[in-house]
């Protein structure tokens, strides 16, 4: 069911170290073309830190595990991508429908192959005013089911942080900080909550995922949340005062549902003249690097124990 890229299969088979990468920062969350130079930055990134990219998507009903560089232009020019969701996955196959895969998506498809890990950006969680809407991201309750450890700079600093992380530690999703006891705010290097756990090394992280593999319990995530640096976060008081804005805006024009994600990260867009995006591009990027490191540090483990 799944078609893999040469690349990845040659890693699967040797045990080199791959990392899972997302597709819809490529066809939703950049602009043209400078998603598309993003896309190679990020899995060039990966090989330089020595493992192999394996970009999620799903191409005419097909889902697929590391692309070549037509299909990743493709799924960065095409129009028609559709975003796709762990629970639109069976829909898209049925149908032959290609889309870009969400943080969820490229979880379920990424373990399902047999990768370890997935490097993003933010996840996504529970929703400010959620005893109102009862709006919470599909990403938390397919992490705790899911066994793969996933590199990121916390959660989308729109949503309700404190409660997405008491809704991780309900569901049972190990959280630890890389280097920080404060969990990551996204677009700030800290959200101002603290993590149980602090690890401060990739063979640390490798530690934790065998133990958690010898304990043999439920399938969850392992994340791994990494600050972006502080030189490269966006400006603390902009980022407040510009989210607070778009917030009462998105009250005062009733925005709801899913609108409300795209409507508030393009309202920090345009009020930060673009530096919300440049600190998203950096978290990113350090994240990939680190899931890179990790994933080495893992094939490296699994070389000493055969």
């Amino acid at each position: 069911m799944l078609k893999f890229s040469d690349d990845v299969i040659a890693a699967l088979e040797s045990g080199a170290p791959v990392v899972a990468l997302e597709s819809t920062i490529i066809s939703h969350g950049l602009p043209r073309p400078r998603n598309l130079q993003v896309a190679r930055e990020l899995e060039a990134a990966v090989r330089d830190a020595g493992a192999v990219p394996a970009t999620v998507a799903v191409l005419d009903g097909v889902p697929r595990v590391g692309l070549d560089d037509k299909e990743l232009e493709r799924v960065a020019h095409d129009e028609g991508m559709r975003k796709l969701g762990h629970r639109d996955l069976p829909v898209a196959l049925a149908t032959g429908a290609s889309g870009a895969t969400t943080v969820s998506a490229t979880a379920f498809l990424a373990a399902r192959a047999g990768l370890r890990f997935f490097a993003t950006g933010g996840l996504g969680g529970v929703h400010r005013g959620w005893t109102h809407e009862q709006d919470e991201s599909a990403d938390l309750r397919l992490l705790a089911g899911t066994r793969i450890t996933i590199v990121c700079a916390g959660v989308k600093s729109i949503l309700d942080v404190p409660a997405t992380l008491q809704r991780l530690e309900t569901l049972g999703v190990t959280v630890v900080g890389y280097g920080t006891a404060e969990f990551p705010g996204f677009y700030l290097s800290g959200s101002g909550q603290p993590v149980d756990w602090t690890v401060g090394t990739p063979e640390e992280v490798a530690a934790v995922m065998a133990a958690q593999d010898d304990l043999s319990g439920p399938p969850a995530a392992i994340v791994v949340a990494n600050p972006v640096p502080r030189e490269e976060q966006l400006d603390p008081e902009l980022h407040d005062r510009v989210l607070g804005q778009a917030l009462a805006a998105a009250e005062d024009q009733g925005v709801t549902g899913q609108a409300v994600t795209p409507f508030l990260l393009g309202r920090l867009v345009e009020g930060t003249a673009g530096a919300s995006l440049e600190a998203n591009l950096a978290a990113v990027r350090g994240n990939v690097r680190l899931a890179a490191r990790l994933a080495v540090a893992w094939s490296e483990r699994g070389a000493h124990h055969t």
